[in-house]
């Protein structure tokens, strides 16, 4: 997930930091709710930092900090008392910061005076703007920067700054404050026991468009549009209850995140994306956006709806080698803030990746599988069409039937997979790859695209497109088995190199072979057995590279280190190959350890052993939440209840196996095509109410796609 030519690592917020987040919108600040230029605080707006310093003094004071935390994810309250000098006894002066992301930021801030005397009290705030990029932000790269304006207005302060041809303002305004210098002023004189309160609005502004406000009336009274997005989101997404305390809090916070990252496009209200993490990738990425979407699908199917609308409406059109454009590619990034644009020559979107592709063509797939393949077909079959042509066209340049990836700049990313990082992808002994790479989970990929395209076709009526595309499946198949299979290790090559040589590392990605069915029968139980011995399964998941290779690092980004999406992935590979027990153990430890962080799966963690290590160790800047993280605890859901729609051929996959500690599972308004369904498990027995009645429900699991050609005829 790391963005176009950025490194990854980003500087520490300090301890008790609390983020908020609304939209593209979100707030990084300290423990007493003040934020600090030098540290990654701030309030930012696509991708810009608007507010970069926000300080309460009372006598000129600092607030010390007492508590910090999100109630919601665009709200949180600070309590604090003014700090007190050297000699003198605990002040009695507590302040609370109410603050809420609706429109830009809304702080609150009440000052209690709980002594017996009345106070007089100088209350100072000073907030700072340094327009700086989001990324020069998260790395510490930030500089002075020259041609800010800061205008005194009838009521706050106005700061201004034209950079990168873009004009940005931020205001900071209340009425009852005195505008002195570059802060704004209270004098107050507080009885004993008594309250004062105020309220500041701060107004981010980029090229006349600011954040998303609005007051709904509803049922609920006037709500602002987070509240009101989020009330809507709880009514719409199914209902689920736990007979396991600590799993009903770990699905619980995953809805919660997943609705939190949640970004709206403001010119169609009702499309809903999935932005990758907070705090820094509170955007659209291609490849994170798709596969989250496609692990919620169970949850909300709008966000794979409109994920995959918005990808198609900026799917590439030229050829742009600044960018990485090509024709019929899906996006890697969308980015807003000046710097980017100026980088990107320009535009908005980078298209480094080679995954994206053909994950859209999947996306389109499922929403098949699911029953909504009227708007695959009528709308954006003209879209995957184009992705399948730059599949076999641009992203198979050299024409030997896989998919490879080198940038096509100096500046591009260097390695174009997930495990994105510049020393991602490493041979046994620690060798880099050299580019064109085509990766072991990317043909993966094209080949499920493959059949997806040839179900589209089937549920089209068109019987020679289907033929030609399942065809080119088994090709493939075919070709991948013999080319990346490496007899004499029992694994699978994790890619090979530019000189078409098998890069020899035992890595998690053949993982993702599994999941996506391209692995042959006989090779899948040497697959799940390497996958799961002890150099790769950590005991809390399955590593990213084995604890043998060369470039092995249980505290690297992705050369050791644990990601819950990809063990997710790995954990449906296994089930899907039939290795129930081996997927369980797999689901079982990475939900005790969204349970060790507090019910909540980070984007990754260190890959270190269980056996020496009471708890998961945090990666020091992982993503939380993070979307496909928030997506996974869903995902080894509908994993472990074999849950699996086929509405093409009116048919429900219900097989649970769930493990025992998991008690018994219900869930209620579940979507399934235009119905909704209940449905109610315990450890391999399950019921469901509310089928339509031309479905038919079949208590064993789904046969995999491979199955496609039997299954085609029966379609409706």
């Amino acid at each position: 997930m790391a963005v176009w030519s950025a490194e990854i690592g980003a500087r520490n917020a300090g301890p008790g930091a609390v983020t908020l987040l609304a939209g593209t919108s979100f707030c990084i600040s300290s423990a007493n709710g003040d934020m600090d230029a030098r540290r990654p605080h701030g309030l930012f707006f696509r991708d810009t930092r608007f507010i970069s310093g926000w300080h309460l003094r009372i006598h000129g004071r600092p607030i010390e900090p007492l508590s910090g935390m999100a109630a919601e994810t665009y709200r949180a309250t600070f309590v604090g008392r003014m700090a007190r000098a050297e000699g003198e006894e605990d002040s009695h002066l507590l302040v609370e910061r109410h603050r809420h992301l609706n429109g830009g930021l809304r702080e609150r801030i009440i000052v209690t005076n709980h002594s017996g005397l009345p106070v007089q009290c100088q209350i100072h705030l000073a907030p700072e703007a340094d327009f700086a990029d989001l990324f020069d932000v998260k790395e510490g790269r930030t500089k002075p920067v020259h041609g800010i304006e800061v205008r005194e207005t009838t009521n706050g302060i106005l700061f201004e700054s034209i950079h990168g041809g873009q004009t940005r303002t931020v205001a900071v305004t209340d009425p009852h404050a005195v505008v002195s210098g570059h802060y704004l002023a209270y004098q107050i004189d507080l009885p004993a026991q008594g309250e004062w309160s105020t309220e500041v609005a701060v107004t981010p502004c980029l090229d006349g468009v600011g954040p998303d406000e609005d007051v709904h009336a509803t049922r609920y009274g006037a709500l602002s549009l987070p509240e009101f997005r989020e009330r809507a989101w709880r009514e719409r997404i199914p209902r689920a209850t736990y007979s396991h305390p600590s799993l009903a809090r770990i699905m619980e916070t995953s809805r919660t995140d997943l609705g939190s990252l949640r970004i709206f496009d403001p010119d169609r209200p009702e499309r809903v994306a999935v932005a990758a993490g907070s705090p820094w990738f509170m955007a659209l990425f291609g490849r994170d956006a798709i596969l989250s979407s496609f692990m919620s699908m169970p949850l909300d199917p709008s966000l794979a709806h409109g994920t995959i609308q918005t990808l198609a409406e900026l799917q590439g059109t030229k050829v742009d080698p600044r960018s990485e454009e090509q024709p019929g590619k899906i996006l890697h990034e969308v980015r807003l803030g000046a710097s980017t644009l100026l980088a990107l020559g320009g535009g908005k979107a980078y298209y480094g990746t080679v995954d994206a592709t053909p994950l859209f063509v999947i996306l389109a797939g499922e929403l098949t599988r699911w029953g909504f393949e009227a708007d695959i077909l009528e709308h954006l079959l003209p879209a995957v069409d184009r992705a399948m042509a730059w599949i076999t066209d641009y992203g198979d340049a050299d024409g030997d039937g896989f998919v490879e990836y080198e940038r096509a700049n100096p500046e591009g990313l260097i390695n174009q997979g997930w495990k994105d990082s510049w020393d991602g992808i490493t041979f046994a002994d620690g060798t880099l790859a050299t580019a064109p790479i085509a990766l072991c989970e990317v043909q993966g990929y094209v080949y499920a695209a493959y059949i997806s395209r040839a179900l589209m076709a089937i549920r089209a009526g068109d019987s020679e497109t289907a033929r030609l595309w399942a065809s080119r499946a088994q090709r493939l198949k075919e070709e991948f088995n013999d080319r990346f299979w490496l007899p004499k290790k029992g694994y699978f090559a994790l890619a090979l190199d530019g000189d078409k040589v098998p890069v020899d590392s035992c890595a998690s990605n053949m993982g993702h072979a599994l999941w996506s069915g391209i692995v042959d029968e006989d090779k899948a139980p040497l697959v799940a057995e390497r996958l799961m011995a002890d150099d790769m399964f950590s005991g809390w998941g399955v590593r990213t590279l084995s604890t043998r290779m060369g470039a092995y690092d249980p505290a690297s980004y992705h050369n050791g280190s644990i990601w819950p999406h990809d063990n997710a992935l790995i954990a449906a590979g296994l089930m899907r190959f039939g290795f129930v027990e081996e997927s369980q153990r797999l689901a079982v430890a990475l939900l005790e350890a969204a349970d060790a962080f507090g019910g909540r799966l980070p984007e990754l963690f260190c890959g270190l052993d269980r056996k020496l290590q009471a708890a998961p160790v945090p990666y020091p800047t992982s993503c939380s939440p993070q979307a496909w993280a928030a997506a996974t605890p869903v995902h080894l859901m509908r994993v472990m209840l074999r849950l699996d729609p086929f509405l093409p051929t009116d048919e429900l996959f219900l097989a649970p196996v769930l493990p025992a500690e998991w008690g018994e599972v219900r869930v209620d308004n579940l979507p399934l095509g235009a119905s909704r369904i209940s449905l109610r498990a315990t450890r391999n027995q399950a019921a469901v109410e509310g089928m339509p009645p031309e479905m038919e429900l079949r208590q064993t699991a789904r046969r995999p796609l491979a199955d496609l050609i039997d299954v085609l005829p029966r379609t409706r």
